[in-house]
Parts: C-alpha cells; structure tokens; sequence
C-alpha cells in the first residue's frame, strides 16, 4: 500500500523522544526512600571459600543488610535456572559421544561454597548510599583457599557426514588447514546493568525494574529462583540502552535487589559500573578451532572437518553459540562436512550468546579458509568461490540444516559488481604511490535464526484513533516502534505515527519470547498479522449493521470498510469510536527456522612501518527476505559491521594465567569509534522465505555475521607480499607489525 506501510523508510519514530531526553532507562527508575546495594565480588578466579566476617560490618555507618551464601542457603534460594541448550528443532543436536546427558552448571545469586571466577558476587551490601556500601564491603572480611583450575568438558559431540567427508579427503587434490583462536570479547553495551526491586508485602508482590531483552522470561525465572508462584512477581522495563544478546540472561543483582528489598523493607536500587560489568557481564565469542578443508584438482570443496572448543566459563550459561556454529561451517557452499564440537568449562564469567552467536565464528574460518586455499592452491578467490556456491534451494547441508530459500550465485554477482571489485588494482596502485599496502576481503555468509518459539500480540483499535501493539519482545534500539508500527499500517491502514508499541510489564504479557535470534519482526509480522485480521474480520460485521449491507459485500482497504461498488463506507477508526475499542490477539508457535545470507566486500589500506590498518572501503549485499523498513536495515547492517570491526582489529578479554582480568577497563579493552569508518555501501536482496508466511527473514544480524573474515581476509591480502599467510584476531597494530617481521625474517 502506498504510505509508510511495509517497504516504506520511514525515519524512525521513537528517536525525537529519545534524543531529547525522554527516554527511560534502567538507571533511569527510582523509588522513595530507596536503598542502594553493592556487590562484594571475589578477587580470586578459583577457591573455596573458608569464611566470611560481616559482624562488625552492619555497625558501620548507613548500612541496612549484608547478604551472603550463607543466607542463600538458608532461605533455600534456587540457582538461576539456565538452560544452555538450543531449542532443537530447528537446531541440531549436541548429543554427547558417550551418551551421558551434558554438564549443567548453575550459579547462585551469590557463591555458596566456592567462587569460579574473578567477579562473582560474594556478598550483597545494602546501605543508605552507594559510598556507604563500598565502604561496608571493603570490611568484609572473606577468606580463601586456593583450589586447581577448572577443565571439565561439558559438551562433546560428533556431527555431520563422516563417511563422504572421508571419502572426499581421501580423493583430495589439494588439503587446506587452520588453527585460530576467536578471542573471547565484553558485550559492552552503552547502558551498564542496573536494577530496582520493591515489595509490597500487603499483596507479597515484588516488582523489579530491569532492562534486558524481554520482561515474561526474567518474571519466570526471578519467581523460580525465590521459590515463589510467577503471579507474585512483576517486571518492568522501558528503554534498553544496547544488549547484543549479553543482556538477554537474568543476572544475580536482580534477584538481590529484590530479595533485599523484601528483607529492608524498601526499595533496593543497584547500579554496575562500567569496571565491574566487565568482570561479571557474560562474555561472548572464545572459540578455539582446527579446521580442514579438501579441494579437488578442479577446485570443488570435498570436505570439511574441524574441532571446536568453546570456553562457556564458569557456569553452562548457553551452548548456543557453539551448536549454531557448528550447524553452519559449510556457509553457503556445497560439501560434505564433519565436526567435532565440544564445550569446556574455566575459571571465567560464563559466555553468552552475542549478535549472531556463533555464526561469526565459523564463517570467518571457512572465508580464511577458501582464501588460504586460493593463494596456496592456485586458485583464483573469486571462481573458487562461484565454482563451491550451493546453486538450489531448499537445500540441506551436511549437519542437517534445511536451508529455505536464496540466491546466493545472484547477490556473490551483485556485491561484486556493487563494490566495483575489478577496479580495484587501481586503488591498490594510488595506495602505493602513498607508502601504503592495500588490501582486498571477500566473505559470504549464512546465519540461523530460530530462538524462543512463542509469542503473541495483542492489537487494539482505540476509540481516540490510537493503535496498541501489545507485544513480549523489548526494543534495545532495533526500531521496533516504527517498524512494527508499520506493520499496523500496511494491514490496518491507521498512521504508523497512531501506533504505540507496549512491551514493558509482564503484567500485562503473558507470552513474550524476547528481542533474539532475529525473532523479533519473524514473529511481529506473523502475530500482528493474524490479530489484524481478526479485527478485520470484527470490523467488516460492525460495518455491514452499520452501512446496512451483506458482509460479503462489505471490501476493506486504507482503513476503511467500503460497500462493493458504491461511494459508502466508514472508516476503522470511526467504528472503533462508535462502538468502543476493536481488539483482537495473534499467536505463534514457530519451530521453523530463517536463514538470512549475504556477501561483504572490505578493503583496508596497512601502514607497514606501524602495523595500523585503516578500513577504507566496506560494501554489503544482505538478504533479508521481505524489507518492512530499509532504513532501519540498513542502519542494523552498519552497526553489525563496526561490530565485527571491532573484533576483527582490537577488542579483546585477556585473563592471565592465574585467572584475574587484565582487561577490566576502556584503558586496556580497545573500542572502534565513528572516525575508524569510511562510509558504508549496503544494498539488501529480498528473496521471500519459504518457512515465513509473510516471507520475512531477520535482518539485524547479517552486518556482523561475515564482518570478521572479510576484514581479516583483506588484511592478509594486503601483508602478502610480505609472505604473511594468517593473523589471529585482533589484528591490532601490534599484532600486524610483529606478523611482518616475523614473516620477512623466514626463509622463502
């Protein structure tokens, strides 16, 4: 429909109230009379924990609480009830080689016996001001004895197609191997933690105010831990300032708050700083593989075969990352395959699923890979590729994995012709005549969306003209409050601008699976569309009493309700003022997975005397199935890419060998800013899904999905002539000088 209806760019209706200030963040609630909490975290990354001395502490000056382990025991809180695995189907499996069942590690909302990392909350000081609870946990006095580093294995599995895989290296021509690190990194959205909890104890309700990616999970699970009915607990949050996915999971502190609230009988506010979220935020990424891929004297791909190992830290926070990755090594391209995936434990905050978990990590090996086997083999990058793509769909790959749909030969043409890929020597050549090494990165990619299957949405059709979306996934700056309102108008024909978007309290949601695994708008447009029909469908009886007409001659279209072949009609709105407001629900339980896919071009240019590499050019061709708001796509592309960027060239978590964290602060965790980009070129493909009834596919995680390969792949290109054949991220300045001397001191 013409508009602001689905394919529309229409500039982002929430911003105007978030740039001036009206925003409303976690730290943002406040309560009367509220009490401020402090986390005593442990400085150790592995011991047992022989006592702890608070006795003097509750004389000190403010101080209302102290909680320790010990009370988590006594009061019989449970552990947070993490569930690591996929939600299979779509996923694979991980089944364990022996059978046995996988380890299941759960924290407590404060170390009962023993601490497994530098971070985890020991005691909860409760205090009339902030200053006041530092100084009260400064004098708690905690004693520890050292126990060994942890190294169980809690996942070990065998997926794939072993037999063909052997087949085809056995007839190889050519056998291509890698052994890369992907550095572990800090999710470091821009809002740090924060929670509020109150009690009432007239009705024995808590409330917790706490940003995240959804407020019906964290209800549930809040209640499962205090060993209360769901009803008793309610969970309020607005604005998220950033998640990424690290924020999805609910942390000890919003359990403390409120459970301390209880106990003060006030408010309890708790606020992270930025040094402690990087030891007690989750983590993300830290993949370990060793990969094979066997080409045949033609250059098709005639196997895969690696071993991974994900560092999931202290606790089985998610396996997620690492069955998502495994699913997906082939990318894009037709082989048999086999993997060995296995999960290990450390002395570590546990790992979490981070945008596009686990699909980064092994598309930047299989793009290493190809490239590895084009300048080794003698293979021209481009036609190694063209010659591997899968070439139909529906497609099933060697982990079993049904792709739906996709033209992967059409968009690998587009980014080519788009990123203006046979022009590039010319560049290369102006680059040199300034003392520089340019670089060329070419990656494809495919990524799995599935995530939480249930969710509902709620529309009603207000008699002031205004449209309420009621939905349980929670906006950390995706747009939904434009483009699921554009939703509303494309099917209802009411002004997006008329649209409010709710999905802050879980006491008015009953389902509501979260902002993850590119679900949101997958399952929006799915929900909103059957509520929309629904009223519809209520609309057209209340027009036929009112225009006096058969309701099969009654035609819907632009928000008004029309007599087939006449000039009468009456608008939704106007019924909804006559007869009160006009609601209906939409629901979906969806096990079906999308697979968005797509191809970057990156070009760095290297200064060889200091190691420092500029991206100078960046070029994105993303399939997203149908586009609801291109502006909003192309923005999540761009910040997908200085996402991945920011891996690819600096970020890193660096834990010694005795487990403490050298990287605990923007002084040692390097970040990308704005003036480290050129502009970016994106175009998206739409080819509708197959699995969608809509044809939608999730678009907010293909900037970052092939970022990491493609800027590695350019920055080894550029280095070539230095005999640099690999660089382990980040490729820092420190990292890209060290590997040119240390590859223009071997022999040839």
């Amino acid at each position: 429909m013409a508009g602001n209806g689905i394919g529309a760019s229409l500039p982002r209706l929430e911003d105007a109230r978030l740039l001036t200030g009206g925003g409303c963040y976690s730290d943002d609630f406040t309560q009367p009379n509220q009490a401020r909490g402090f986390v005593l975290r442990s400085t150790h990354a592995h011991a047992r924990i022989v006592s702890i001395d608070a006795g003097a502490v509750l004389q000190m000056p403010g101080v209302l609480l102290v909680l320790t382990g010990a009370d988590v025991l006594a009061e019989g809180l449970k552990p947070i009830p993490h569930i690591p695995q996929a939600m299979s189907p779509p996923d694979i499996r991980l089944d364990n080689l022996d059978g046995s069942p996988h380890l299941l590690e759960r924290p407590m909302v404060l170390a009962t016996d023993s601490v497994r990392f530098v971070g985890e909350g020991v005691a909860f000081v409760v205090a009339e001001t902030v200053a006041q609870a530092k100084d009260a946990a400064e004098a708690i006095d905690v004693v520890y004895e050292a126990l060994p580093p942890m190294d169980d294995i809690a996942v070990d599995a065998r997926v794939g197609n072993p037999r063909a895989t052997r087949e085809g290296f056995a007839e190889a021509e050519y056998v291509v191997r890698i052994e890369t690190d992907i550095q572990r990194i800090a999710g470091v959205p821009m809002e740090p933690r924060a929670a509020l909890g109150t009690y009432d104890p007239a009705s024995g309700r808590y409330t917790l105010y706490a940003g995240g990616g959804a407020v019906v999970r964290p209800k549930k699970e809040l209640a499962i831990i205090l060993g209360i009915e769901p009803e008793q607990v309610r969970v309020i949050a607005r604005e998220t300032g950033g998640n990424f996915g690290t924020r999805n999971f609910l942390y000890p502190e919003f359990v403390l708050v409120a459970w301390a609230a209880k106990k003060v009988g006030r408010p309890v506010k708790w606020t992270c700083e930025r040094g402690e979220a990087f030891a007690s935020d989750y983590a993300a990424r830290d993949l370990r593989v060793e990969s094979e891929l066997a080409i045949s004297a033609d250059g098709k791909f005639v196997g895969l075969h690696a071993t991974a190992i994900s560092n999931v830290g202290a606790y089985t926070a998610s396996y997620i990352p690492l069955t998502k990755g495994t699913q997906l090594m082939t990318s894009v391209y037709d082989m048999p395959a086999t993997a060995r995936a296995r999960a290990v434990l450390s002395n570590t905050q546990s790992t979490a699923p981070y945008r596009s978990a686990g699909r980064p990590e092994t598309m930047f090996v299989i793009e290493r890979l190809i490239d590895m086997a084009a300048r080794e083999c003698g293979f021209d990058r481009v036609e190694l590729r063209r010659r591997n793509l899968i070439e139909t769909t529906p497609y099933r790959n060697a982990f079993g994995v049904t792709y739906d749909s996709g033209d992967y030969a059409g968009t690998f043409e587009a980014v080519l012709k788009l990123a203006d890929w046979t022009g590039y020597g010319a560049r290369q050549k102006e680059s040199a005549a300034r003392g520089l090494r340019r670089g060329l990165g070419l990656g494809g990619y495919i990524e799995s969306q599935s995530g939480a299957p249930q969710e509902r949405a709620g529309v009603t059709v207000r008699a002031d003209g205004t449209v309420e979306v009621l939905i349980g996934t929670l906006s950390a700056g995706q747009g939904h409050a434009t483009s699921f309102a554009q939703l509303v108008e494309e099917w209802l024909g009411i002004p997006a601008h008329k649209v409010v978007i709710e999905s802050s309290d879980s006491d008015r949601l009953t389902i509501g699976g979260g902002s993850h695994s590119g679900r949101s708008m997958r399952h929006a447009g799915t929900t909103i569309h059957k509520a929309s029909q629904g009223i519809i469908a209520k609309g057209t009886k209340l027009a036929a009493e009112q225009l006096e007409a058969s309701e099969a001659d009654i035609a819907f279209a632009n928000g008004r309700f029309t007599v087939k072949g006449t000039d009468r009609s009456v608008a939704l709105v106007e019924l909804a003022a006559t007869h009160g407001p006009i609601a209906d629900a939409g629901e979906v339980n969806s096990r079906v997975g999308a697979y968005p896919y797509g191809w970057h071009v990156c070009e760095v240019e290297i200064d060889a005397e200091t190691g420092v590499v500029r991206l100078d050019r960046y070029t994105t061709v993303d399939d997203v199935g149908r586009a609801v708001n291109p502006l909003i796509l192309h923005g999540q592309t761009h910040g997908g890419i200085a996402q991945g960027a920011g891996q690819a060239l600096m970020e890193r978590v660096v834990y010694d060998g005795n487990g403490q964290l050298l990287s605990g602060s923007f002084m040692d965790y390097a970040m990308p800013h704005a003036d480290d980009f050129p502009r970016f070129v994106t175009a998206l493909s739409e080819v509708p899904s197959t699995t969608h009834p809509l044809g939608m596919r999730g678009g907010g995680e293909g900037g970052i999905t092939p970022a990491l390969g493609v800027i590695v792949n350019a920055v080894v290109d550029a280095l070539a002539e230095f005999g640099v054949t690999h660089i382990d991220m980040p490729c820092s300045p420190e990292r890209v000088w060290q590997a040119i001397r240390a590859a223009s001191a071997t022999p040839a």
